[in-house]
């Protein structure tokens, strides 16, 4: 119990971001600089169980994890920053294991989204040619990869990736919760 209580406040936090994402398709700065002030507080003061540094580490984990999909387009500023706000509460493995697992709820509503509104083939097609860009990008260039993704129409609304993100997190939460109590 006490780890769900340690991780309460990150959880309604990004519980917010999702809704407010889910909404408005934009995540707040200043709810990404909120969670990442508490994380990096919280370790500070010894409530996590990781050091301020293995927060801040878990901060940039977060950050280069995701600043590639960014810089390439298909993915907001505003997904970037709150993963790495959640690597303050989580350190690097943890906020590895959270994109891991948002990866995969979004995936499955991407699909879900495809196939409802009958673009599953245009899902497929653009997922091949954008993997095929990046095992070439040495030879067309990060531009052309760009220029080709933002022709990519696979979904009528871009995912709210705050809805994922707050599943992988509940995700790890459950996890590190189940190994304290086991």
């Amino acid at each position: 119990m006490s780890a769900l209580v340690t991780y309460l406040p990150l959880l309604l936090m990004v519980a917010c971001a999702a809704v407010i994402d889910a909404r408005t398709r934009r995540i707040p700065n200043w709810l990404c600089l909120m969670v990442l002030l508490a994380g990096v507080g919280e370790a500070v003061q010894g409530d996590l169980p990781l050091t301020w540094g293995a927060s801040l580490a878990g901060f940039g984990v977060g950050f280069v994890l995701l600043f590639p999909a960014f810089a390439l387009g298909a993915m907001g500023g505003g997904d970037v920053k709150l993963l790495a706000a959640i690597g303050a509460w989580t350190g690097p493995v943890g906020v590895i294991v959270v994109l891991v697992i948002a990866s995969l709820v979004g995936m499955g509503i991407a699909i879900a989204q495809a196939a409802r509104s009958g673009k599953f083939a245009a899902l497929f097609k653009n997922s091949a040619s954008l993997v095929v860009n990046l095992v070439h990008v040495r030879h067309m260039g990060v531009d052309h990869i760009q220029q080709q993704t933002s022709q990519f129409q696979s979904i009528d609304k871009p995912l709210p990736y705050a809805v994922p993100m707050l599943a992988g997190l509940v995700g790890w939460v459950i996890g590190v919760c189940v190994k304290t109590y086991v």
